[in-house]
């Protein structure tokens, strides 16, 4: 393995970001002051493909970014360790404000089957656009965000964590949804700052990706994107196609693994993408792979998986208090009477490094100073499942 022996400007220059992330592109402000709706509460849905365990996250931080801005009593208790839908039900249950409720029927989820997904979306639209009693819909995640990115209704609709809402096509640009009623939270640039970061930081010549060949499949792993640090840096990209986001982790882990053991072989580097393939369960077998073939690895999804042994990421707040803060203004803005076309839609986030120490030591990869004090996490062994 060759040493790292390099000064990071390029991950000094994005540290030098504000570290609550920022919104760019600004457009017209509306108030976030909190009102009701001639005297009701706000109802808000919520629609997803499956549960995942950052949809979670976001929905805790937006809640808690509603209390900072006063829509919601800040003594409301929002419980860790919860999936989606147990945490909705608590909330849509206890909940403590004068101006908005989360619908205890009003969430949704395709489970990550198709033909769930076709008939939830389905009695969904005929909601939206029938009975109409949902003010803001949140769709959480790339399905979601397709399925209700549609002029089949008006109701106003927020899509969140979602890998790329424009290259999926939910949106048009990120300076534009291109619906009135459509707002997507975006940071154009993200992978591509985790791609150049892993080079700069590596200098591998040969890049692995495993995902599901896909629209959506290429639009979760950010394939466009990589393809075109890829060509602005020389180096090759070496691809393995796996199995989509399905109810077996299973039986997708499984294919994720052998994308594993066909691309170490061939790589001296794997970004490691989002999809249900990496889970708790899988991790363990790819970083065991990575590590025997010592490939270091860059996990998309964030610091959590570096926990439990790949090499590095690009991490965000545990509580992910700066996105809860941007969606919260988003939906305050909306309810204030601002159409979400209108809204600003780009928040980058700062990127905080994180590196596992015991990874780098199995696979011999150098550590230099420059990169350790570069680090915000660092993580001195791997946590098991």
């Amino acid at each position: 393995m060759k040493k790292n022996g390099f000064l990071l400007l390029l991950i000094a220059a994005f540290l030098c970001l504000p570290a609550a992330g920022r919104a760019t592109d600004e457009k017209k402000a509306f108030s976030t002051h909190p009102i009701t709706n001639q005297g009701r509460k706000w109802r808000i849905g919520y629609y997803e493909g499956g549960d995942y365990s950052n949809y979670q996250k976001y929905l805790a931080a937006m809640t808690r970014g509603l209390m900072d801005l006063g829509w919601v009593d800040p003594g409301n208790v929002i419980p860790e360790n919860l999936t989606t839908g147990q945490l909705w039900a608590h909330l849509s249950t206890t909940l403590k404000s004068d101006y908005i409720e989360f619908v205890r029927d009003g969430f949704y989820s395709a489970g990550w089957d198709e033909a769930t997904r076709k008939k939830t979306t389905e009695a969904l639209l005929v909601r939206l656009a029938g009975v109409g009693d949902i003010d803001l819909m949140l769709a959480m995640g790339t399905w979601a965000g397709k399925d209700l990115a549609t002029n089949r209704h008006i109701t106003n609709t927020m899509v969140i964590s979602t890998s790329d809402p424009v290259g999926s096509g939910i949106i048009n640009s990120a300076g534009d949804s291109g619906l009135d009623h459509v707002h997507a939270r975006v940071d154009p640039a993200r992978y591509e700052r985790q791609v150049q970061i892993f080079h700069d930081t590596v200098g591998f010549k040969k890049l692995g990706i495993a995902y599901e060949d896909s629209v959506v499949g290429k639009s979760y792993a950010a394939v466009d994107t990589i393809e075109k640090v890829a060509k602005e840096r020389g180096f090759e990209l070496v691809t393995c196609h796996t199995l989509g986001d399905t109810a077996d982790e299973k039986t997708s882990g499984q294919s994720v693994v052998q994308c594993f053991q066909q691309l170490a072989s061939r790589v001296d580097a794997i970004y490691v993408t989002v999809q249900s393939g990496i889970n708790e369960k899988s991790i363990p077998d790819l970083v065991k792979i990575a590590n025997k073939h010592k490939i270091p690895t860059f996990s998309q999804f964030g610091s959590k998986e570096v926990q439990n042994g790949f090499l590095m990421s690009i991490s965000r707040a545990g509580d992910f208090k700066p996105e809860g803060i941007f969606l919260a203004a988003t939906a305050a803005q909306v309810f204030n009477g601002a159409k979400p076309r209108q809204l600003n839609q780009v928040f980058e986030e700062s990127p905080n490094i994180a590196i596992n120490l015991k990874t780098a030591e199995a696979i011999g990869f150098y550590l230099n100073a420059d990169l350790l004090a570069a680090s915000d996490e660092i993580y001195r062994d791997v946590r098991m499942p």
